[in-house]
């Protein structure tokens, strides 16, 4: 009877190593940021990510999520190492893997170019939000388009979002909003991870914003025949950092207003008046939004800065000196009333501090300047994707409804 008692308990064993599994599984499924067949990284109701990875050969394996926790992985006995993050707020989380001091992508999720370069992310869903998922109406078409650029002396790259129905009714022209990244990021990430496409696909179909054309261009410029802009052995806030940014970000102007919105005029059937046209970014393409858009206001009459309005201004701990930043623009609040239809700035209410304290600064500022505005904070998000996901979800439906004037 020994034998038989013996196989009974490794059953009952095995039975419970199963279930204890299976609890701790709970409702974890593949992340919809997986490659195609990949198991994990697996997501749970509570925001919960599991990480595997097979390392047998390495002594040490952590995982780094860059807005969340760094975890060391447990080594299994098949080789794989594993980990299961506390709860993580809704969105996408870049993260990458450390393998024995190595940094490495995990090759079981697509790579998304940030940081300035390619990473690993898990998208987290909002529970009840479908403003940004793929659903069954009308859908639009991202082109891509290469431009010579005259200023840059080099080709450039840059995406079209072309509204439902935009190659069939051929007599109708739209409206324009320029779209622009942050740093470390490129033209792909408001498709890739803001999934700006099924944002308007989503708002146009449910009769929330108007049709418009989208346009993603990559943000860094350099011009002909200078260096490359170069930030190495320049501290964050030295004089030298600063000039390689406003050199950088002036060339940047110059390709938008010079050569890409004359393009685009050119080769798609926009409404090219200022009353049509719109720009907005995230972090640094919200500096830029700023510089472009407040140097010239006989180009665009909408603006939006997403975790970014006023740039260095907000990161300077100072208020804005309406009578003389950005060239005094501010100065006349009526006359600034006629010309823009919408200042819009956005701020996730986790980001971080002297970001989040740094745009408050900037609303308080435009109040008492008497500055019409809309301030907007995203509940719960820091400096990340579903920041500026909820950004354009607000800031769509605000555009060209004053396109008449």
């Amino acid at each position: 009877m020994k034998p038989v008692a013996i196989a009974l308990l490794l059953f009952a064993s095995l039975c419970c190593t199963r279930e204890c599994y299976a609890q701790d599984a709970g409702d974890f499924h593949p992340a919809t940021t997986n490659v195609w067949g990949a198991e994990y990284p697996r997501v749970d109701s509570e925001g919960r990510a599991q990480i595997r990875v097979k390392a047998p050969d390495a002594t040490k394996v952590k995982v780094n999520f860059w807005s969340g926790p760094k975890l060391d992985m447990e080594k299994q006995p098949d080789g794989f190492w594993t980990a299961t993050t506390p709860p993580l707020v809704p969105g996408l989380h870049y993260y990458t893997l450390i393998i024995d001091g190595a940094e490495v992508s995990d090759t079981n999720s697509r790579a998304y170019f940030g940081g300035g370069k390619y990473a690993s992310m898990v998208e987290v869903p909002e529970p009840g939000s479908t403003y940004y998922s793929i659903q069954d109406v009308p859908h639009g078409q991202v082109r891509e388009v290469w431009y010579s650029s005259e200023v840059t002396g080099s080709w450039r790259h840059a995406l079209v979002y072309l509204p439902p129905k935009y190659d069939e009714q051929t007599k109708v022209r739209y409206p324009v909003l320029y779209l622009q990244h942050g740093a470390g990021e490129d033209e792909t990430g408001w498709t890739k991870q803001g999934r700006a496409n099924f944002i308007l696909d989503n708002l146009i179909a449910a009769g929330s914003c108007k049709p418009m054309i989208l346009v993603m261009a990559y943000g860094y410029a350099g011009r002909a025949g200078q260096p490359a802009p170069d930030f190495t052995g320049k501290p964050f806030g030295s004089p030298e950092m600063l000039k390689v940014m406003k050199d950088m970000a002036a060339a940047f102007e110059d390709d938008v207003t010079r050569v890409l919105i004359p393009y685009i005029d050119s080769n798609f059937r926009t409404l090219s008046d200022r009353n049509h046209r719109a720009m907005a970014g995230l972090s640094m393409g919200g500096m830029q939004t700023f510089q472009i858009t407040l140097d010239h206001l006989d180009l665009f009459s909408y603006i939006g800065g997403f975790s970014g309005a006023g740039g260095m201004l907000v990161l300077g701990d100072r208020k804005l000196d309406s009578k003389t930043d950005y060239n005094g623009v501010f100065a006349d609040p009526a006359a600034f009333a006629k010309k823009v239809h919408l200042l819009w700035v956005g701020v996730g209410t986790a980001e971080p501090e002297r970001m989040r304290t740094g745009l408050q600064r900037l609303h308080t500022s435009l109040l008492d300047a008497n500055i019409q505005h809309v301030f907007y904070e995203s509940p719960g998000t820091d400096h990340e994707w579903q920041t500026w996901r909820r950004d354009l979800k607000d800031f769509a439906p605000r555009l060209f409804q004053q396109a008449s004037q």
